[in-house]
């Protein structure tokens, strides 16, 4: 694995210094020990110590290279799902000062004028920068994300981490708890309003804890009997099991919003029609295969099917602010970061309950 240093740049020159990180060198290699460069804070920026990691499953797809729209520059440094301690901060830095909490998600910068952007809407900007795996328009190359010892952003997509939040268990909350907060909120998912959850995984879990949090009525959809007593622990009113047609029946014309976030193939209509007038099933997971959609189930009641991805960063940070305040938090193993690829093979087999957050300060014997 080539090192940066030594082939792109000068931290002397350039107004770098160099963190340790795992990185991937190609698809097949497994993530070992590297070195990056980060610039030094400017005037807008937090310079934050990294304390935990989140492992998404995106970060097992970019790793690699599974996603034809957004092919993986090597070496590759995953992680969006960052909390952790500011250690500096840019002489224009209000909002945060060093010893401070603070976290950052899936984008670091965007254009900030465009239409999406100015509706605070930051996750559909067309130029904007992801965390790890984007053009890095200040030291060339790409960004490198959070499987790091530090990192460097512009402090107006740094966030607040309530104090109460137990760490470990906050940084899922960067990528999984938007992913899952922000379309209750668009859909309007409040007090009595009766949810459905789709698959219980590491974005299931977190929209049962987030809609049970907003007071609606949740029911897990689950193709496991076992999964049952879990649900109901993680604030599941009810748990329906979607092989067993008497128990779906049952439920047809009911459900106000139903969230998938299945990502393995299976009949959306079964779901569709589950929905009441004016209901919406959003989905959250990708399946490689395109659905089969029953117009008809739709025009019937008027239903709808939309997707998503995250949040803007002020939705993100009221997103913190509600599991600050309701003490949701993801349930995580915590691993070193020398168990990462391990934790890779194992989340490809579901094989985890049900996020892992990588313990960064493991970094420092390396």
């Amino acid at each position: 694995m080539r090192d940066y240093h030594t082939t792109q740049f000068s931290p002397e020159l350039h107004g770098q210094y160099k963190a340790k990180a795992y990185a991937a060198a190609n698809a097949k290699s497994p993530l070992v020990p590297f070195t990056i460069p980060r610039r030094n804070p400017g005037e807008h920026d937090v310079q934050i110590e990294i304390l935990f990691c989140g492992i998404c499953h995106s970060d097992l797809h970019q790793v690699r290279n599974e996603w034809s729209t957004a092919p993986t520059v090597y070496p590759c440094v995953p992680g969006h799902e960052i909390v952790g301690r500011v250690t500096k901060v840019g002489s224009a830095v209000t909002k945060f000062k060093p010893g401070d909490h603070a976290a950052v998600g899936c984008l670091v910068d965007s254009d900030g004028n465009c239409t999406e952007c100015r509706a605070g809407l930051e996750q559909f900007c067309p130029h904007m920068t992801l965390t790890y795996n984007s053009p890095d328009v200040h030291l060339g190359g790409v960004t490198y994300g959070g499987y790091s010892d530090s990192i460097v952003v512009k402090d107006d997509f740094v966030l607040r981490v309530p104090s109460n939040l137990n760490l470990a268990g906050a940084a899922p909350l960067l990528c999984a708890g938007i992913t899952t907060y922000s379309p209750m909120r668009h859909w309007g998912v409040t007090k009595d309003k009766k949810v459905g959850v789709v698959g219980l995984g590491g974005l299931g879990h977190m929209a049962v804890k987030i809609a049970h949090g907003l007071g609606a009525h949740v029911v897990v959809f689950t193709t496991s009997t076992n999964k049952k007593e879990d649900a109901l622990r993680l604030g599941a009113d009810d748990v329906i099991i979607s092989r067993n047609t008497d128990q779906m029946s049952k439920h047809v014309g009911s459900f106000d919003f139903i969230l998938d976030a299945v990502s393995a193939e299976h009949d959306i209509n079964a779901y569709i029609q589950l929905l009441g007038r004016d209901g919406n099933i959003t989905i959250i997971g990708s399946p490689n295969k395109p659905y089969a959609v029953s117009a008809i189930s739709l025009l019937l009641k008027r239903r709808s099917l939309s997707g998503t991805l995250i949040g803007g960063i002020a939705e993100t940070q009221e997103m913190l602010d509600f599991c600050g305040k309701n003490n949701i938090t993801a349930d995580v193993e915590i691993i070193p970061i020398q168990k990462v690829n391990e934790a890779y093979d194992r989340l490809s087999r579901a094989d985890v309950k049900y996020r892992f957050s990588i313990d960064m300060a493991s970094l420092k014997s390396q």
